[in-house]
Order: structure tokens, then sequence, then C-alpha cells
């Protein structure tokens, strides 16, 4: 086969052939070395490709769709890879597959694919999409290196100007520039630009970033709405799923949630975040048998990539606890131990291997020793870095104490400690109530602890209409300093700057309302497991 070069760079460039057949797989090979490129691996199962691909940059991966042993596809490798930031957008992607899974690919292309090709192909055809892809990435080289160069704003100036001048590729200009302009929190802006794509070519990515730019500035009524009408027309668009379910979390639907991520997951049974979303879910909801299959599941998809997600191994923790299965407690304990000896610097995982240690103390009849572990557990419980994630993961273990030597007195002075901490929204509230198991007791603890927030949080808003806004302040930052609430401490710096000119040396409470949030107002990066991804479904990512 003779040499033709794709580009003068092409020769010091890496390539990536995923494909389960052999015959497939050697000639892929064979064309590309053909194309110019030096270095070409091959894997034939999505496990090892994610591996490679998660240590290795490559400039080039051609992926079949389809492997016919394997739950996974070729799209939930890319789709996941893109979302965790894990393949350089400068990396093409190309995607082929049979003429029966056409409407898939081409359903992705509109979301993550530089190209996709449909079998039988000539080495010619493949040539010219390879090509074509490259010379993409070259003609938007400026917008990608203003976004190297940490210059958002430039990056985002750049997307919008070639949109609106209609020059060479100026729909994926837009679609890049509608990601910066939401990581900006520009989301009026964002959601603007995604109007004007959709007037101009409705495309699905467009509709669903409307729906985040929604959900990003709080309009969860209306982002449901939009959602509802995308997924009435395209039923298997997955990231949609995706969003609904982050919609209904923060509405406090957990139970539509969990129906909503067992929809994508069913979509894309290989995508180890929706396994693992799923899995949570179905744990908070009481779905021992489904929680547990979908999270061993998990941990055999994901044992060696960085997408997996600790938290599954904490909860597998509980249910074998649950269980009694001395044995699989075991392994789940010893994954929690390696994961935090490997991630020293990890709080999040040093705590979680003490309540794993904990519950291995009381499976092996040392129950002092893991009530004690337990309970220093609790006293980190006024820590800043102390989130949403600890508290159920607290919750959820103390609810399963009682037989174990836990006084009824004991764990209602936990469980009213984390609710009145955690009780900002309906959504925090329902799933500290999920955790702990929808136990009526604790279940009208956490209710009353949210009762008392709002309560106070009412009552500061009317002093301060009543003109005692200094009153409102101070209040909100004693009870907020007590109980640590972000709502109390966030709604106290709120009025100050609003009432500022009726407040004497107001300057004084908004910085103790500063140093307080400071302290206890950490963005919330998980909650009941939906973890905050680095990608935005629907969205791209914006490195090179």
């Amino acid at each position: 086969m003779s040499l033709q070069l794709l580009d003068r760079e092409v020769i010091t460039h890496n390539a990536l052939v995923v494909d389960a057949n052999p015959m497939s797989h050697s000639v892929l090979t064979q064309n590309l070395r053909s194309f110019g490129f030096a270095n070409v691996k091959q894997v034939s199962r999505i496990i090892d490709a994610r591996e490679m691909l998660e240590r290795r940059r490559f400039d080039l991966v051609v992926c079949d769709y389809n492997f016919d042993n394997s739950l996974e596809s070729g799209q939930d490798l890319l789709e996941e890879l893109r979302r965790e930031q894990m393949l350089p957008y400068a990396t093409v992607f190309v995607m082929v597959t049979g003429e029966a899974t056409y409407a898939k690919v081409a359903e992705a292309a509109e979301s993550a694919l530089d190209s996709y090709l449909v079998k039988p192909f000539s080495a010619k055809t493949l040539f010219e999409h390879i090509k074509e892809a490259r010379q993409r990435k070259r003609v938007l080289k400026d917008i990608f290196e203003a976004m190297e160069n940490k210059d958002m704003e430039l990056a985002a100036a750049l997307c919008m100007e070639r949109f609106q001048q209609r020059e060479l590729y100026w729909l994926y200009a837009a679609r890049i520039g509608a990601e910066l302009l939401l990581g900006l929190k520009r989301n009026a802006d964002a959601k603007q630009l995604y109007d004007a794509v959709i007037a101009a070519k409705t495309v699905p990515w467009a509709r669903l970033g409307v729906a985040r730019a929604q959900l990003a500035e709080g309009e969860t009524v209306q982002a449901r709405r939009t959602l509802e009408v995308l997924l009435g027309e395209m039923p298997r668009y997955a990231d949609s799923y995706d969003v609904m379910g982050k919609v209904q979390m923060e509405q406090g639907n957990l139970s539509e949630a969990l129906e909503t991520y067992r929809t994508a997951a069913t979509l894309t049974p290989g995508c180890i975040l929706r396994l693992q979303h799923c899995g949570t879910l179905s744990f908070y909801a009481g779905e021992t048998k489904t929680a547990t299959d979908m999270l061993e599941r998990t941990w055999r998809m994901g044992s060696k990539s960085r997408l997996f997600d600790v938290l599954s191994m904490m909860l597998l923790a509980m249910l074998r606890f649950d269980a009694r299965d001395t044995k699989n407690l075991a392994v789940a304990h010893d994954v929690l131990m390696r994961f935090a000896t490997n991630y020293p610097q990890s709080v999040r995982l040093r705590r979680m291997s003490v309540l794993g240690n904990a519950l291995m103390s009381i499976q092996e009849g040392k129950g002092a020793s893991g009530l004690s572990q337990l309970r220093q557990s609790v006293e980190q419980l006024d820590r800043p870095d102390f989130d949403m994630e600890a508290a159920t993961n607290v919750l959820s273990i103390w609810s399963r104490m009682a037989p174990h030597g836990i006084t009824d007195a004991e764990y209602e002075e936990v469980v009213r400690r984390v609710a009145r901490r955690f009780s900002v929204s309906k959504a925090a509230t329902e799933v500290m109530i999920a955790a702990v198991q929808h136990q009526p007791n604790a279940t009208a603890w956490i209710r009353e602890s949210h009762a008392e927030v709002m309560q106070l949080a009412e009552q500061a808003m009317n002093r301060a209409i009543q003109g005692q806004a200094r009153n409102a302040v101070e209040t909100l930052l004693q009870h907020g300093r007590t109980t640590g609430n972000a709502k109390l401490i966030e709604m106290a710096g709120l009025v100050a700057r609003r009432h500022q000119e009726r407040i004497p040396d107001v300057e004084t409470l908004l910085t103790t309302a500063g140093t307080l949030a400071h302290r206890f107002c950490a963005p919330t990066t998980h909650i009941a497991g939906v973890r905050r991804s680095n990608r935005s479904a629907g969205g791209l990512v914006l490195r090179r």
C-alpha cells in the first residue's frame, strides 16, 4: 500500500484502532500507517481502550461502534472520555458502524464525534474523513490557542464572531462558544447563543444547551419543560436524561430521578457514570438488589478506570454489611483502604476508609472499636470540608447502628446536627431522609430541622422588611455560626448587601458573613452520588 500523507504533522502523531474484528483491525491499522501515522496502537476491547486513552494522548482514534461480547459500545467509550475530560478536544475521534446502527451514530455525531463511517468503506473514504476532521481543528486553532492560554473571554468572542459571520465551521464554533459562556457563568448569553443556533439550524445539543443554561440560572421549572419537549421528540437522546435527572434532584424528586437515570443506563449500558448514578439512587431508594447489581457491575467495568467513583464501593460496603457478607465486605474494605493509601491528600477518601473500618470492626465483633470510629467521624461535622456526601454517608451508617449499641438519644443528636447544617433546600432534605432509610423518627427529626431553618430565614426577611435589617443579619449570622447552615449564612450576606445604606458598620457584618461562608458554604460536588461531572451532559470538553 502506497504512502499518502494526510498532512505534514501526521508523521509525529499517534493513532489508536479499537475493533474486535481481527480482519477489520488489521485493515484499519494498515490504512492509518499508509496515511503517515508511524505509531498505531491496536486494542480489541473497550475496557483496554479506556485504560490506554486515560493514560496516554492519541491524536486520532478510530473505533468500531459494536462489540458483540460486551455491553459497552464505542459511543459509550467516547461519551465518558469526553465527559470526564480524559480525551483532549484536539483528538480526532472517528466512529465506524454498520448500517444497522447508522441512526445511533448519526445522532452521536451531533454531540461529540468528529466523523463517522458506515461499513463497508474504502481507504480513500477513510482518508477524506480524517483529513476533513483534522482540517477543522486547524481552522479553529485561534479559538483553541486562546483556551490554552486561559483567555476564555477571547475564545468565546472568537466563537461568536465566527458564528455571526457564518464563517467556515460556524456551527461547531457556536457550540464551543456556548460552552465557554456557561463556564464563565454568563448563562443568559449562553442561552441566547443556543437560541440563535436553534433559529439557524435546529440541533439537539443546542436545545439541550438551553435547558442546561436554565438549570444553571436556577430555573428548574423552565428547564424541565424544555427537556420534556426534547425527550418527547428524541426519547433515545441519553444526554437529555442526565440533565433531566439533575433537574429532578434539584426539585427533590429522587424517585423520578432514579427512573430517569435507569432509562439513561438502559440506553447506554456501558456508561460507568450512569451505572453509578443509577446504582447510588437505587441504594437510597432501598432497592437493595438493583443497587448491589449495578454498583458491582460498575466495579467490574471500571476498577482500572479513573471514571470509577469510590463512593460506589462505600455504598457496596454498607450493602454487604447489611447482608452480613463478611467476605465481600472485606473486599470492599480493602478497596477503600487502598484508595485512601494511594491518595493520602484526599480527606474524602480518608473519611470513607474510616467508615469502612468501622463497618469491618463491627462485623468482626469489635463493636466498641467500630462505634468509636463512627463517633470520631461525627466530630468532623463542623469542618469546612465536611460536605453533603460526607453527611449522607454518616447518616446512612448511623441508621444501621441501633442493633450494635447506639442509643436512640445519641442517634437523634447526630441526625439533628447533620440536618441543621445541611437542610438548605428541599432536595438536600429529601436526600437526607433517603439516607436514614425513611425511618419515621429520623425522618421527623430531619423535617423539623428543615422547618426550623426555613422559619429562621422567613423571620429574618420579615425583620428586614420592617426596618430591622441589622437585627436580621445578626440573627442569621448567629444561627449560621451555630449550625453551619449555608442557607442562613448566605442569606445574611444577601440581606446585609441589600440594606447596607441602613446598617451601621455593615462592613463588619459582611466580613463575618464572608468568613462563615468560606468555612461552611463550599460548593456541593455530590448530591446522593449524582456527581458533578467535569463535562455537563450534552457539553463539550474545552481543552486541548
